[in-house]
Protein backbone atom coordinates (compact mmCIF):
# COMPACT_ATOMS: atom_id res chain seq x y z
CA UNK A 1 0.00 0.00 0.00
CA UNK A 2 1.04 3.62 -0.96
CA UNK A 3 1.31 5.88 1.58
CA UNK A 4 2.37 9.47 1.68
CA UNK A 5 4.08 12.67 3.71
CA UNK A 6 3.32 16.70 2.52
CA UNK A 7 6.40 19.03 4.27
CA UNK A 8 5.13 22.21 4.38
CA UNK A 9 8.25 24.27 4.86
CA UNK A 10 9.24 27.60 4.50
CA UNK A 11 10.91 27.19 1.21
CA UNK A 12 8.59 24.60 -0.48
CA UNK A 13 5.53 22.12 -0.18
CA UNK A 14 7.23 18.90 -1.03
CA UNK A 15 5.06 15.49 -1.27
CA UNK A 16 6.28 12.35 -1.29
CA UNK A 17 4.55 8.89 -2.03
CA UNK A 18 6.32 5.73 -1.80
CA UNK A 19 5.23 2.28 -1.63
CA UNK A 20 8.04 0.60 0.59
CA UNK A 21 11.28 1.75 -1.05
CA UNK A 22 12.01 4.99 -0.05
CA UNK A 23 15.02 5.52 -2.54
CA UNK A 24 12.58 4.80 -5.03
CA UNK A 25 9.41 6.87 -4.65
CA UNK A 26 6.38 6.65 -7.20
CA UNK A 27 5.88 10.64 -6.82
CA UNK A 28 8.11 13.39 -5.66
CA UNK A 29 6.23 16.56 -6.04
CA UNK A 30 7.18 19.73 -4.84
CA UNK A 31 5.71 23.54 -4.61
CA UNK A 32 8.41 26.09 -3.81
CA UNK A 33 6.74 28.96 -1.14
CA UNK A 34 8.82 32.06 0.10
CA UNK A 35 6.80 31.83 3.32
CA UNK A 36 10.18 33.85 4.97
CA UNK A 37 8.90 37.09 2.88
CA UNK A 38 5.30 36.48 3.60
CA UNK A 39 5.78 37.13 7.94
CA UNK A 40 5.15 40.43 9.18
CA UNK A 41 6.75 42.26 12.25
CA UNK A 42 4.70 40.30 14.54
CA UNK A 43 5.14 36.99 13.02
CA UNK A 44 2.29 36.45 11.56
CA UNK A 45 2.13 35.29 8.08
CA UNK A 46 0.26 37.56 5.48
CA UNK A 47 -2.93 36.89 3.61
CA UNK A 48 -1.35 36.49 0.60
CA UNK A 49 1.38 33.58 2.41
CA UNK A 50 -1.68 31.95 3.27
CA UNK A 51 -3.12 32.05 -0.39
CA UNK A 52 0.74 30.01 -1.76
CA UNK A 53 0.20 27.68 1.10
CA UNK A 54 -3.47 26.65 0.20
CA UNK A 55 -2.30 26.69 -3.74
CA UNK A 56 0.37 24.58 -2.99
CA UNK A 57 -1.32 21.97 -0.70
CA UNK A 58 -4.67 21.84 -3.52
CA UNK A 59 -1.61 20.73 -6.10
CA UNK A 60 -0.44 17.86 -3.52
CA UNK A 61 -3.96 16.88 -2.91
CA UNK A 62 -4.52 17.02 -7.01
CA UNK A 63 -1.33 14.86 -7.38
CA UNK A 64 -1.53 12.73 -4.60
CA UNK A 65 -5.30 11.10 -5.77
CA UNK A 66 -6.25 8.68 -4.27
CA UNK A 67 -3.01 7.87 -2.21
CA UNK A 68 -3.29 8.80 1.74
CA UNK A 69 -0.99 11.41 2.94
CA UNK A 70 0.17 12.43 6.23
CA UNK A 71 0.73 16.51 5.86
CA UNK A 72 2.41 18.25 8.22
CA UNK A 73 3.95 22.15 8.78
CA UNK A 74 7.75 22.73 10.19
CA UNK A 75 8.72 25.65 12.16
CA UNK A 76 7.62 28.13 9.66
CA UNK A 77 4.36 27.78 10.10
CA UNK A 78 4.44 26.30 13.65
CA UNK A 79 5.89 29.60 15.43
CA UNK A 80 4.36 31.81 13.30
CA UNK A 81 1.77 34.09 15.79
CA UNK A 82 -1.54 33.21 13.39
CA UNK A 83 -0.42 29.51 13.43
CA UNK A 84 -3.67 28.15 14.28
CA UNK A 85 -5.76 30.99 11.85
CA UNK A 86 -3.49 30.09 9.18
CA UNK A 87 -4.55 25.96 9.68
CA UNK A 88 -8.01 26.81 9.84
CA UNK A 89 -7.76 28.26 6.55
CA UNK A 90 -5.99 25.79 5.16
CA UNK A 91 -8.60 23.25 5.91
CA UNK A 92 -11.40 25.04 4.54
CA UNK A 93 -10.41 26.25 1.77
CA UNK A 94 -8.47 22.75 1.08
CA UNK A 95 -9.77 20.14 2.88
CA UNK A 96 -6.14 19.06 4.04
CA UNK A 97 -6.08 19.51 7.90
CA UNK A 98 -2.38 20.49 8.27
CA UNK A 99 -0.66 18.62 11.22
CA UNK A 100 1.92 20.17 13.67
CA UNK A 101 4.78 18.33 14.74
CA UNK A 102 6.38 19.58 18.13
CA UNK A 103 10.29 20.24 17.68
CA UNK A 104 10.99 17.43 20.04
CA UNK A 105 9.24 15.33 17.54
CA UNK A 106 10.86 16.39 14.25
CA UNK A 107 14.49 15.30 16.34
CA UNK A 108 13.22 12.19 16.93
CA UNK A 109 12.09 11.56 13.04
CA UNK A 110 15.33 13.11 12.46
CA UNK A 111 17.14 10.43 14.42
CA UNK A 112 15.29 7.72 12.98
CA UNK A 113 15.93 8.80 9.61
CA UNK A 114 19.61 8.96 9.90
CA UNK A 115 19.78 5.41 11.58
CA UNK A 116 17.94 4.00 8.78
CA UNK A 117 20.39 5.77 6.32
CA UNK A 118 23.43 4.60 8.12
CA UNK A 119 22.33 1.59 9.35
CA UNK A 120 22.13 -0.47 12.83
CA UNK A 121 26.35 -1.20 12.37
CA UNK A 122 26.91 3.14 12.46
CA UNK A 123 26.88 2.72 16.69
CA UNK A 124 25.89 5.39 18.65
CA UNK A 125 24.88 8.56 16.75
CA UNK A 126 24.54 12.28 17.77
CA UNK A 127 22.59 13.64 15.12
CA UNK A 128 22.30 17.39 14.50
CA UNK A 129 19.58 18.93 11.69
CA UNK A 130 19.51 23.05 11.11
CA UNK A 131 16.41 24.10 10.03
CA UNK A 132 14.70 27.57 9.01
CA UNK A 133 13.28 28.81 12.54
CA UNK A 134 14.56 25.48 14.89
CA UNK A 135 17.55 23.55 15.55
CA UNK A 136 16.78 19.88 16.34
CA UNK A 137 19.33 17.64 18.44
CA UNK A 138 19.13 13.80 19.46
CA UNK A 139 21.33 11.10 20.79
CA UNK A 140 21.00 7.60 21.13
CA UNK A 141 22.45 3.86 20.55
CA UNK A 142 19.41 2.32 18.74
CA UNK A 143 16.24 2.76 16.97
CA UNK A 144 14.79 5.53 19.19
CA UNK A 145 17.10 8.55 20.70
CA UNK A 146 17.68 8.67 24.17
CA UNK A 147 18.10 12.28 24.23
CA UNK A 148 16.11 15.13 21.75
CA UNK A 149 15.68 18.47 22.22
CA UNK A 150 14.59 21.13 19.84
CA UNK A 151 15.49 25.25 20.47
CA UNK A 152 14.51 28.55 18.39
CA UNK A 153 18.13 29.10 16.99
CA UNK A 154 17.49 28.01 13.25
CA UNK A 155 19.10 30.16 10.55
CA UNK A 156 15.95 32.00 9.87
CA UNK A 157 15.63 32.92 13.24
CA UNK A 158 19.13 33.82 14.09
CA UNK A 159 19.44 36.03 10.75
CA UNK A 160 16.15 38.18 11.95
CA UNK A 161 18.35 39.22 14.93
CA UNK A 162 20.26 41.13 13.04
CA UNK A 163 23.42 39.97 15.34
CA UNK A 164 26.66 40.40 14.06
CA UNK A 165 28.88 37.24 13.51
CA UNK A 166 30.64 37.09 17.30
CA UNK A 167 27.09 37.65 18.84
CA UNK A 168 25.58 35.44 17.07
CA UNK A 169 28.41 32.71 17.79
CA UNK A 170 28.10 33.80 21.51
CA UNK A 171 23.95 33.64 21.37
CA UNK A 172 24.59 29.62 20.18
CA UNK A 173 27.11 28.79 22.08
CA UNK A 174 25.27 30.24 25.59
CA UNK A 175 21.96 28.62 24.53
CA UNK A 176 23.28 24.99 23.28
CA UNK A 177 26.39 24.64 25.72
CA UNK A 178 23.76 23.83 28.79
CA UNK A 179 20.99 21.74 26.47
CA UNK A 180 23.03 19.08 24.72
CA UNK A 181 25.39 15.84 26.49
CA UNK A 182 28.71 16.12 24.71
CA UNK A 183 29.60 12.48 23.45
CA UNK A 184 32.86 13.06 21.40
CA UNK A 185 32.63 8.89 20.90
CA UNK A 186 29.02 8.73 18.85
CA UNK A 187 29.16 9.37 15.35
CA UNK A 188 27.74 12.77 14.20
CA UNK A 189 25.46 13.07 11.89
CA UNK A 190 23.93 16.27 10.26
CA UNK A 191 20.54 15.87 8.13
CA UNK A 192 19.40 19.03 6.74
CA UNK A 193 19.95 21.55 3.65
CA UNK A 194 22.09 23.56 5.90
CA UNK A 195 24.34 20.60 6.15
CA UNK A 196 24.06 19.58 2.73
CA UNK A 197 24.87 22.70 0.98
CA UNK A 198 28.04 23.97 3.44
CA UNK A 199 29.25 20.55 2.65
CA UNK A 200 29.26 21.12 -0.56
CA UNK A 201 30.53 24.92 -0.45
CA UNK A 202 33.13 23.07 1.24
CA UNK A 203 34.26 20.61 -1.38
CA UNK A 204 32.16 18.09 -0.89
CA UNK A 205 30.81 15.75 -3.72
CA UNK A 206 26.85 16.50 -5.10
CA UNK A 207 24.46 13.57 -5.23
CA UNK A 208 21.93 12.09 -2.86
CA UNK A 209 24.41 8.64 -2.87
CA UNK A 210 27.82 10.66 -2.54
CA UNK A 211 29.37 9.92 1.23
CA UNK A 212 29.58 13.53 2.30
CA UNK A 213 31.20 14.80 5.25
CA UNK A 214 31.95 18.87 6.74
CA UNK A 215 34.32 19.43 8.49
CA UNK A 216 34.98 22.26 11.40
CA UNK A 217 37.95 23.77 9.68
CA UNK A 218 36.63 24.29 6.51
CA UNK A 219 33.47 25.78 8.33
CA UNK A 220 35.47 27.63 9.98
CA UNK A 221 37.74 29.23 6.65
CA UNK A 222 34.35 29.66 5.08
CA UNK A 223 32.00 31.64 7.81
CA UNK A 224 34.47 35.55 8.04
CA UNK A 225 34.12 34.74 3.87
CA UNK A 226 30.29 34.49 4.26
CA UNK A 227 30.04 37.16 6.24
CA UNK A 228 31.93 39.57 3.91
CA UNK A 229 30.10 39.02 0.94
CA UNK A 230 26.33 40.00 -0.01
CA UNK A 231 23.12 37.72 -0.32
CA UNK A 232 23.74 38.12 -4.39
CA UNK A 233 27.48 36.96 -4.22
CA UNK A 234 26.50 33.79 -1.53
CA UNK A 235 24.10 33.13 -4.00
CA UNK A 236 26.63 32.53 -6.84
CA UNK A 237 28.88 29.75 -4.61
CA UNK A 238 28.54 26.09 -4.80
CA UNK A 239 26.06 24.49 -2.64
CA UNK A 240 24.20 27.93 -1.49
CA UNK A 241 20.51 28.34 -3.15
CA UNK A 242 19.41 31.14 -4.02
CA UNK A 243 16.07 31.57 -1.85
CA UNK A 244 18.41 30.32 1.24
CA UNK A 245 21.51 33.03 0.42
CA UNK A 246 20.15 35.39 2.86
CA UNK A 247 20.39 33.09 5.78
CA UNK A 248 23.40 31.05 4.45
CA UNK A 249 25.69 32.80 7.02
CA UNK A 250 23.41 32.09 10.08
CA UNK A 251 23.15 28.53 9.57
CA UNK A 252 26.89 27.98 8.94
CA UNK A 253 26.97 29.93 12.67
CA UNK A 254 24.81 27.57 13.82
CA UNK A 255 26.21 24.47 12.17
CA UNK A 256 29.57 25.74 13.66
CA UNK A 257 28.21 25.81 17.08
CA UNK A 258 26.72 22.52 17.06
CA UNK A 259 29.83 20.47 16.43
CA UNK A 260 31.89 22.56 19.09
CA UNK A 261 29.10 21.81 21.54
CA UNK A 262 28.94 18.09 20.67
CA UNK A 263 32.31 17.97 20.36
CA UNK A 264 32.80 16.45 16.54
CA UNK A 265 35.09 18.28 14.13
CA UNK A 266 33.57 15.91 11.26
CA UNK A 267 30.09 14.93 10.36
CA UNK A 268 28.47 13.14 7.99
CA UNK A 269 26.02 13.94 5.89
CA UNK A 270 22.08 12.54 6.01
CA UNK A 271 20.41 13.19 2.51
CA UNK A 272 17.22 11.89 5.20
CA UNK A 273 15.74 13.72 7.73
CA UNK A 274 12.19 14.53 9.31
CA UNK A 275 10.06 13.69 6.15
CA UNK A 276 11.82 10.57 5.56
CA UNK A 277 11.47 9.98 9.54
CA UNK A 278 8.16 9.84 8.66
CA UNK A 279 7.57 8.11 5.50
CA UNK A 280 9.43 5.46 7.28
CA UNK A 281 6.99 5.20 10.45
CA UNK A 282 4.25 5.00 7.91
CA UNK A 283 5.24 2.69 5.71
CA UNK A 284 6.11 0.29 9.05
CA UNK A 285 2.82 0.70 10.26
CA UNK A 286 0.86 -0.21 6.84
CA UNK A 287 3.39 -3.33 6.73
CA UNK A 288 2.34 -3.92 10.54
CA UNK A 289 -1.46 -3.60 9.12
CA UNK A 290 -1.12 -5.92 5.96
CA UNK A 291 0.75 -8.80 8.18
CA UNK A 292 -2.51 -8.16 10.80
CA UNK A 293 -4.65 -9.05 7.76
CA UNK A 294 -2.98 -11.89 6.43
Amino acid sequence: MAVGVLDVGCFSAHLVIVERDLTRPLVSHKVRLRLDRELDSTGAISAAGVESLCAAVRAARKKAGDVPFLPFATSSVRDSTNAQEVMRKVARRTGVDLKVLSGKEEARYSYAAARHWFGWSAGPMVVLDVGGGTVELAAGFGAEPEFALSLPLGARTLTRTGLAVEEMRAEVRDRLSEAFPRDESARAVGCSKVFEQLARLAGARNGTYAQRQLRLKDLEKWIPRLAKLSVRERAALPGISRHRAQQSLAGAVVAEGLMKVSGHDVVDISPWSTKEGLLLDLVERSRGRRESAA
